[in-house]
């Protein structure tokens, strides 16, 4: 059965999903880049921007965990764009080139209509008005039997997490604080949303969390 998933999800030390200051020099905001230090070492993420090698082990199985079964992925505008308001025809079209990593159907959260955008590799980012529950509905529908991700960013997941909508919740923790920026868990309280932890494992990059609805 299909089930929603946040994976791959990491956070500092302190909570932090993303830093402060986000701009086109530091799209994750102040020391966000260094939240995914453990991910980038990764064989499954190098082969993702087609680089051959990477480290194997318990960090690139979680990688490939990430992209295991996934039909269709969810996320915020604020992880698509630094642009706010009105869309304007300034030639963008995200974070990730022509050939984005996701090779399926993207659906961005947004107050701003605008139509679908094909990519190369078979992803098609589509943009949705209506709502995080509009958005899963479309997405579901489009992933069929297979998973859906939501990618991010804090916002995004905070809102799907009080709706709970979330099946499975991997956390990596990285060894960095960021004293600022998105934190997770503002307004979260997993043990009453019905979340327990069913996985715990850590590398010297990551500490790797699971919960799991119950």
């Amino acid at each position: 059965m299909s089930k929603v998933k946040v994976l791959n999800f990491t956070i500092s030390l302190d909570g932090y999903g993303a830093g402060p200051n986000q701009a086109m020099e530091t799209p994750l905001g102040v020391g966000g880049e260094e939240l995914h230090n453990w991910m980038v070492k990764t064989a499954t993420f190098r082969k993702m921007y087609g680089e051959a090698g990477g480290d194997e082990g318990v960090d690139n199985d979680f990688a490939v965990r990430g992209l295991t079964n996934i039909g269709a992925w969810i996320l915020g505008r604020n992880m698509f764009t630094l642009s706010r308001g009105e869309w304007t025809d300034d030639g963008w079209k995200g974070w990730w080139g022509e050939n984005p990593p996701y090779h399926g159907p993207v659906f961005v959260l947004t107050h701003h209509p605008r139509a679908s955008m094909p990519m190369e590799g078979g992803t098609t980012f589509h943009f949705v008005t209506e709502g995080i529950h509009v958005a899963l509905e479309r997405a579901r529908k489009a992933a069929g039997e297979k998973d859906v991700r939501i990618l991010g960013g804090v916002h995004v997941i905070r809102q799907y997490l009080q709706a709970r909508l979330v099946d499975e919740l991997h956390i990596p923790i990285a060894p960095i604080a960021l004293g600022s920026g998105e934190h997770l868990y503002s307004g979260i309280n997993l043990l009453e949303l019905g979340y327990k932890l069913t996985e715990h494992v850590s590398t010297p990059d990551a500490m790797h969390l699971v919960f799991t609805k119950s």
